[in-house]
């Protein structure tokens, strides 16, 4: 179960790169619990796209690299990084993705990143 854990988290992440909040729902329960830390947490699908259709529908997501994957039961961890852009705002985002899979789905889904790597795109996003 371990391997079919670790493709699921891999393949929600490398959805991401289509840009397209709709690739990356199915992989999730529809209650999931989402916390990318250090911000507020949110919960179902509507929250995830809350936080996530800002970054997907202004921004670009150039790369998703990631580095390491380890799965014990239920639990799928990665490093990652990830190379975002907006206009002439570049940014790689060091991530530590920890997941929880219940059957075929994600139910919890929390990322640890340092904020500051992250700053100057959130900027960029609230300009026109």
């Amino acid at each position: 179960m371990s391997a079919a854990n670790e493709k699921l988290a891999t393949d929600l992440c490398n959805s991401l790169l289509t840009r397209e909040i709709s690739k990356a729902l199915p992989y999730l329960s529809e209650d999931v619990f989402y916390h990318n830390i250090p911000w507020e947490p949110v919960t179902g699908h509507a929250g995830v796209r809350k936080v996530l259709e800002p970054f997907l529908a202004y921004c670009v997501l150039e790369k998703m690299d990631i580095k390491h994957t380890a799965a014990s039961g239920d639990v799928v961890m990665n490093e990652r990084v990830e190379t975002w852009s907006k206009g002439n705002v570049r940014v790689q985002i060091p991530i530590v993705g920890v997941f929880t899979i219940k059957g075929d789905k994600i139910t919890r889904w929390c990322d640890y990143f340092d904020e500051g790597a992250v700053k100057p795109l959130v900027e960029a996003l609230k300009q026109p």
